[in-house]
């Protein structure tokens, strides 16, 4: 399969095809395209083209592209259409994708879109759905699974999966439950096809299988889908039973939303946003960090301003100001970037007091390969050993607290419950600037004797 690529010659035929409402013709040339690559083109098109596009495509597709748009294009054709064509969607969707469309409708009109669905166990379920935080496992499960009562014989089993696996896409794992509803464990495949019809299930069901609470954080899901290479896990309430299931599609979008969200924290931008966000959104979520980095200039320089005697007696201390301060940020979010990962992939291991010996001890080494480095250069440029030792041994300072910094900070974060990739950013970057400085100017000025 040739992968589609969207360029603006299809793109200006797809417009002149719905200017001149050729529907026959625009329905041929999309019948063979992906809902996904439909989802691509649609986001591209202007508000009216794309409600007609939407409404001329069959119901199946239509309500997969849905799930694909960007949201600010959902939400806009989603408000040209009527609570019956929105529900004629939605019965066409899993209810965990239903329940998120829902969720983003206006609450007048939530209720009216439900009264339209005519599937009414799909309404119930996606109902119930709606009740979970949409930031735990609850709120991210679907209800179309396959599950077997522990009591029933291997025909029963057959006969009653059958039925259940028309309403599921894919069928993952077959789950075990008791008269109560409660998650006893798994069915093997090959286990239920090589058994006699009138074995019980109670005799051949794996007991061990992989469970997560309602009420489980989406990052924690990830972690032990992960973890243990599943596609996907049943989610059970607080007394055990089996409510749901979550698929290895919807963690992958959990991943993809924590990176995004972990980069733009690193890259020091405090609110979710987009390329194509207004200016005024975008400025809200720059502008605190670009604050924080001015407040960070302004106090290096009264650092500096400090320090003015040494400066005038020794300029050349001025040149290494900024390789100082680079150096003490650069080595900090090294630091801080490595045990982001770490804590994210869950992956550290020992103590606290250990991480912060082992990444003093690296920053050691490092820092006096690079000051013996730097020692050699500035001794052969200025030729005063002194004023080279004052620079190279602030160098190894300055390298080694910003690697303890960068190291204990995201650590404090995590305890605190504060997302700890916010410490790879400017937030990071400006500390270690004015402790870099300050480290700098306190050694030259011990060791220069003034």
């Amino acid at each position: 399969m040739i992968p589609f690529k969207l360029t603006e010659e299809y793109l200006a035929e797809i417009e002149q095809l719905i200017d001149s409402h050729q529907d026959g013709q625009l329905s041929a040339l999309l019948a063979e395209v992906h809902y996904a690559d439909v989802a691509e083109i649609i986001n591209e098109l202007d508000e009216d083209h794309a409600t007609y596009l939407i409404k001329l495509l069959d119901s199946e597709k239509t309500s997969e592209t849905l799930t694909e748009l960007d949201v600010d294009v959902r939400e806009a054709i989603l408000a040209n259409l009527s609570a019956k064509e929105i529900a004629g969607e939605l019965d066409e969707l899993d209810t965990d994708d239903a329940a998120d469309i829902i969720g983003e409708l206006p609450k007048n009109m939530v209720q009216e879109v439900i009264s339209e669905l005519e599937d009414r166990e799909h309404a119930k379920h996606i109902v119930d759905l709606l009740r979970y935080d949409e930031n735990s496992a609850g709120g991210l499960m679907a209800k179309e699974l396959v599950k077997v009562n522990e009591n029933w014989n291997v025909l029963t089993c057959v006969k009653e999966m059958r039925a259940q696996a028309e309403n599921v896409t894919r069928v993952h794992s077959i789950y075990v439950v008791d008269d109560e509803g409660k998650l006893k464990g798994r069915l093997s495949l090959k286990d239920l096809l090589t058994t006699s019809t009138k074995t019980h299930i109670s005799e051949v069901y794996i007991p061990k299988v992989d469970a997560v609470n309602v009420n489980e954080k989406p990052e924690e899901v990830a972690k032990i889908m992960s973890k243990y290479d599943l596609e996907a896990i049943p989610v059970v309430d607080e007394i055990g039973r089996l409510v749901g299931r979550i698929t290895i599609d919807d963690i992958v979008d959990v991943i993809r939303e924590e990176a995004e969200k972990d980069y733009q924290l690193a890259a020091g931008i405090s609110q979710d946003v987009e390329a194509d966000d207004s200016i005024w959104d975008l400025t809200r979520a720059r502008l605190p960090w670009l604050f924080l980095g001015l407040l960070g200039g302004v106090g290096a320089a009264a650092i500096m301003g400090g320090f003015e005697t040494l400066m005038s007696d020794y300029g050349v201390l001025f040149f290494f100001t900024p390789l100082i301060a680079a150096m003490a940020g650069n080595v900090g979010v090294q630091s801080s970037a490595i045990m982001v990962q770490g804590l994210a992939n869950d992956d550290l291991k020992g103590s606290i007091s250990g991480r912060l010996i082992k990444e003093m001890l690296l920053a050691l080494l490092n820092g006096t390969v690079l000051a013996s480095i730097l020692l050699f250069f500035t001794w052969l440029w200025k030729g005063s050993f002194l004023t080279s030792l004052a620079i190279s041994i602030s160098l190894i300072t300055v390298t080694v607290v910003a690697g303890i910094i960068g190291t204990f900070i995201p650590l404090f974060l995590h305890k605190r419950g504060i997302d700890p990739a916010i410490a790879t950013g400017p937030f990071i970057t400006t500390s270690n600037d004015i402790f870099g400085i300050l480290i700098y100017f306190s050694i030259a000025k011990v060791i220069l004797g003034i």
